[in-house]
């Protein structure tokens, strides 16, 4: 299963990138995250990892395992039965904006149930996740 949105921020690639990219920071611009906690000090790097708690779920560690800094970092949770991929993609356009992509692919035994039982939840947190984003780098 796979949720995605997307969103266009008028700022350009660097900044987008230099808020995505500071996980504990998250909660003072997407209600989608509670608290968020890196694993270790220093740039989000392969292998990094952080703790997320949020609403209505159950806190969740994540290790980045692709990184192509400033376009894209993915993560990957797993949990009994599912695997969760989270993919944060920056596209540079025209005039200094850039497109970010949001995803959320669950694969693995349960993904299927997980999946259409939370789907509400997720396509919302995503939509959180960008809505706030964007405004953040917007702000200045």
């Amino acid at each position: 299963m796979r949720f995605e949105t997307a969103t266009e921020i008028d700022a350009d690639i660097d900044t987008v990138w230099a808020v995505q990219t500071d996980i504990e920071r998250w909660p003072e611009w997407t209600a989608s995250v509670r608290t968020a906690r890196r694993g270790e000090a220093g740039p989000l790097v392969l292998g990094s990892t952080a703790r997320l708690e949020q609403p209505r779920l159950r806190p969740t560690s994540w290790r980045v395992t692709e990184i192509d800094p400033p376009r894209c970092f993915v993560w990957e949770s797993t949990t009994p039965g599912v695997r969760s991929r989270g993919e944060h993609r920056i596209v540079a356009l025209p005039a200094g904006r850039v497109r970010v992509e949001l995803a959320l692919e669950l694969t693995g035994p349960l993904a299927g149930p997980v999946g259409w039982l939370g789907g509400r939840l997720v396509r919302r947190y995503l939509r959180l996740e960008a809505d706030g984003l964007r405004r953040r780098c917007e702000a200045g």
